[in-house]
């Protein structure tokens, strides 16, 4: 059908965004070796957010911080193709753009690292642990309401900076996906994803494009892997019928067995330590319903 031509990719220019970055490129250039790529570096709130330190407005909530100038762009045309850490989009579906292809999904766990390479149930009382996810702070207050949860921001680097420089701190908590695609090599410990069930989307690089967009879309379906795409597909609806976002104490984890789709997930409430928790397991071709299911499984009469 010809040569595909030329295709931007828009991304973050945080260290860990290029690295997913490039790995859309290479699977690009793999599958259409006739295609010219590159990739355009788009500033978010969130980056600037992160590069001050700033705290974001819990009330305000955080939606689209890292993604909303991206999708922005992707609009105008300034780029053909958004590069995402698929759990910091928000849930909401947009009449303009379509999630239209997923890479293989990363390891979904968060890994505790700590000074002194102790796990989460040798750490001693009163220890402090640093996360700036209010979902990983309700699981750490759950499990060990006797740890000092504090607040913890900036890239990945910085994160882990901030550890080494603050003598209070005993450990932090990150997303082992990161730290691997950064080629990171740290002492950790991987958290029960059924305790620390993982961020709806968490370790999947989504790629979005321009509704009925029929060239991109055909370039980028090559390179999707349907199972991980169905998997943040359950994800992301069971998210958008709770009304949550990446800055919601919620886990929710879908993962394939065989024909089926198994969808986990745990909300907290600020009242409470303990979560409201549910499995449901559905046919693989219908995430969405499999959504549904556990929702009402969760709050249904």
């Amino acid at each position: 059908m010809g040569a595909p031509g030329r295709i931007i990719l828009g991304s973050r220019g945080s260290d860990l965004a290029l690295a997913q970055a490039r790995l859309v490129e290479q699977a690009l250039r793999a599958a259409w070796p006739d295609l010219d790529v590159t990739t355009e570096i788009i500033r978010t709130s969130g980056d600037e957010g992160a590069r001050t330190d700033a705290v974001a407005d819990r009330k305000a909530g955080r939606k689209g911080m890292f993604t909303r100038e991206i999708e922005r762009q992707l609009i105008v045309r300034r780029i053909d193709l958004a590069v995402h850490s698929a759990k910091d989009l928000p849930s909401e579906r947009s009449e303009d753009l379509e999630i239209c292809a997923a890479l293989p999904r990363g390891r979904s766990s968060d890994v505790l690292i700590t000074k002194k390479s102790l796990g989460l149930t040798s750490l001693p009382p009163g220890a402090t642990i640093a996360t700036g996810s209010v979902r990983r702070q309700h699981q750490l207050r759950w499990k060990r309401p006797d740890l000092t949860v504090v607040d913890l921001h900036g890239n990945v680097p910085t994160r882990l900076r901030k550890l080494r420089e603050n003598e209070n701190w005993s450990g932090i908590i990150l997303a082992r996906a990161g730290l691997e695609r950064l080629g990171l090599e740290v002492k950790m410990e991987s958290l029960s994803e059924d305790d620390f069930v993982p961020a709806g989307g968490q370790g999947v690089i989504a790629l979005q494009i321009r509704r009925n967009d029929e060239r991109l879309l055909r370039l980028a379906r090559v390179i999707s892997h349907q199972p991980t795409l169905l998997c943040l597909r359950a994800e992301r609806e069971f998210l958008r019928l709770l009304e949550g976002d990446c800055d919601s104490p919620v886990g929710v984890r879908a993962t394939m067995m065989g024909e089926k789709l198994r969808l986990q997930a745990q909300v907290f409430a600020e009242e409470t330590s303990a979560p409201r928790a549910g499995v449901v397991t559905g046919e693989s071709a219908q995430p969405e319903t499999t959504a549904a299911e556990l929702m009402e499984k969760l709050y249904g009469n």
